[in-house]
């Protein structure tokens, strides 16, 4: 167990998130922006303070002296983040957006960061510090003053400044009165070439009837709906849209625990999360994400011969090399920072079932008119070869274990559920050899999972052999190998309650010792699956408590990190994890579907 200070302080992560589906930035309350990465998600950050105070670089809007107290919130259903900053002085507010809005019959999502600072009350002071990095902080960029703005340069294409703030203030860093409303534009590669007052607004206005725009065409229920827009929100800017692929989170390096050593980068696309993340997107009714994701893994699929990954870069890029970064101090102290994920070499078997399930609504759903994979037949052969092949290889497992290999429940699941959708689509193209096949291969995932089956207990194990229980045995209900009807879904569920959840409804992965040791905070995914399987056996009071209790979770704008500290409520690992909303999403859309009742909250 750790003995980390933080561990016994209660922590949340005071930052907005802000976002175009080009890149994303994290707004501190204080309006400093604490991670901005260019020009990709996975990018080196131009703005890490948050790895780093230091050599993070600084780019901030805040009184020039005193103690201030600030109020942060989105605009109603958009992604536009407004800091209301008090201090001795007066008040003014920081409008931050992503502009993202149609354009000549396409998406406008430039690699451009508008910040509006405007008076409120008073003669505020203020003080505009701009200092962007380079490859994570080690470069440290040179200064070119124009006549109306600021030109970083060291970087492959130049960042600049525009703004209406005297330069001399900004290169300074000297006070001023805020007596008017002024605009900050901030570009890497293309500038912007026209009005900045006139322009800014205009990118402002339409940001927003865009993101209104979106919101109003997502079909959710009335249950906790502020809270899933907010997820669908934050959900939808996490696809990279130039290719469709969707990141695990927005950071690198943010630990699971104080002094765990657990810290990942979470910039990349992981298989094991595709299904989920797909079923969300279906659940709120938006096609187009969907439709692109299914692209991305579609070109992955199209490329695979021998294993799939367990993840795979945004651009689809097989070879994430692992590297520490050791002049970055790390998060509040914690090391190490790193950059990459090996995780790209595990064995982790489940991603072929994955796959089959994620891909499946292309040649069933009547929506998809073209699908991507002109030839279905090979795509699925390939898939349910590597099952076959890996039937009786022992692997990672969906929590990466890098010391551990078994015979996981989970990936026998998926083996299970992947030959399924392969057979629906082998009779949809009437090939009695695959439909054999995916019968042969259903049969044997069958007798795997009833292999990690504990009488004594009523309940399935991690692994075959194993006594350990594992949070992701939940599935077992949710993708319908247990009849949730059944007495052994209830026993199941009940065994996991009684060993994995605490008495706040948080869940952890699983309580036995992995390569870092026992696991010190809970995992938000697998609470939202418990929520799930309550409403799959008919517990529908106790769903709906459970996932009241989550939502409380969530820092002061509604954004969920992966991990929380039971005792404390604390928010720990990368942030926002987009698994984390989706857990919120597809748990409120089960609930939904149980009430029926629209207007039940």
């Amino acid at each position: 167990m750790s003995t980390h200070p933080d561990l016994n302080i209660k922590h949340t992560y005071d930052m907005g998130l802000i976002g175009n589906c080009a890149y994303l930035a994290l707004i501190k309350k204080d309006t400093s922006v604490s991670w901005l990465c260019w020009p990709r998600f996975d990018s080196s950050f131009v703005f890490g303070s948050l790895l780093d105070t230091e050599k993070g670089g600084e780019y901030s809007i805040k009184p020039a002296v005193g103690d201030f107290s600030t109020h942060q919130y989105y605009l109603e259903n958009t992604n536009v983040l407004c800091t209301e900053v008090e201090c001795a002085t007066g008040r003014y507010r920081v409008t931050d957006f992503a502009p993202r809005f149609p354009q000549y019959d396409r998406y406008y999502k430039p690699l451009m960061f508008i910040r509006k600072v405007e008076p409120l009350a008073g003669e505020p002071v203020i003080c505009v510090t701009c200092n962007p990095v380079g490859d994570y902080g080690k470069i440290q960029l040179s200064r070119r003053r124009s006549s109306n703005h600021i030109a970083f340069l060291g970087l492959e294409e130049e960042v600049r400044l525009t703004t209406d703030i005297p330069l001399t203030y900004v290169l300074d860093r000297q006070s001023f009165v805020l007596n008017e409303t002024r605009y900050l534009v901030m570009t890497y590669g293309a500038p912007l070439e026209a009005p900045l007052d006139s322009t800014a607004e205009r990118f402002l206005r339409e940001t927003v009837q865009y993101w209104l725009r979106w919101v109003k065409s997502t079909s959710i229920s009335n249950f906790y709906q502020t809270q899933v827009i907010r997820s669908a929100l934050a959900l939808k800017i996490h696809q990279y849209e130039d290719t469709g692929a969707i990141i695990a989170a927005t950071t690198t390096s943010l630990p699971e625990a104080p002094g765990s050593g657990r810290n990942w980068d979470y910039r990349f696309c992981w298989m094991r999360d595709t299904y989920y993340i797909l079923t969300a997107f279906n659940n709120i009714g938006h096609f187009e994400e969907l439709e692109r994701y299914f692209h991305y893994i579609a070109n992955i699929s199209a490329k695979i011969h021998d294993k799939y990954q367990p993840l795979y870069g945004i651009s689809g890029t097989s070879e994430l090399i692992e590297k520490e970064l050791d002049h970055l101090e790390g998060y509040r102290g914690n090391k190490p920072v790193r950059i990459g994920n090996d995780a790209y070499t595990h064995i982790q078997n489940d991603v072929y079932g994955q796959v089959l399930v994620a891909l499946l609504p292309l040649y069933v759903d009547k929506r998809f008119v073209n699908p991507e994979r002109a030839n279905p037949e090979k795509l699925l052969a390939e898939a349910l070869n590597m099952i076959k092949a890996t039937m009786n290889i022992p692997d990672a497992g969906l929590w990466e274990f890098r010391n551990i290999a078994q015979y996981h429940c989970y990936t026998y699941l998926f083996h299970w559920a992947g030959s399924n959708a392969a057979r629906k689509v082998a009779r949809s193209l009437r090939n009695p050899e695959m439909e054999a096949m995916a019968n042969e291969l259903i049969r044997e995932s069958a007798q795997k999972i009833e292999d990690c089956f504990d009488p004594k207990r009523g309940a399935y194990t991690n692994a075959i052999g194993s006594p350990h229980l594992d949070a992701s045995t939940i599935q077992l209900i949710m993708m319908g190998y247990l009849d949730p009807a059944s007495d052994v879904a209830n026993t199941h569920l009940e065994a996991l309650e009684k060993e994995l959840k605490t008495p706040e409804g948080l869940f952890y992965r699983y309580r036995h010792a992995d390569d870092f040791g026992t696991p010190e905070t809970t995992f938000l995914i697998c609470s939202f699956w418990y929520v799930e399987a309550l409403a799959c056996v008919g517990r529908v009071a106790d769903a709906i408590r459970e996932f009241e209790k989550l939502i409380t979770y969530t820092n002061h704008l509604g954004l969920l990190s992966e991990d929380v500290d039971a005792r404390t409520g604390s928010q720990w690992g990368n942030f926002p994890q987009a698994y984390s909303h989706v857990g919120l999403v597809n748990a409120a859309y089960r609930i939904a579907k149980k009430l029926d009742t629209p207007n039940f909250v």
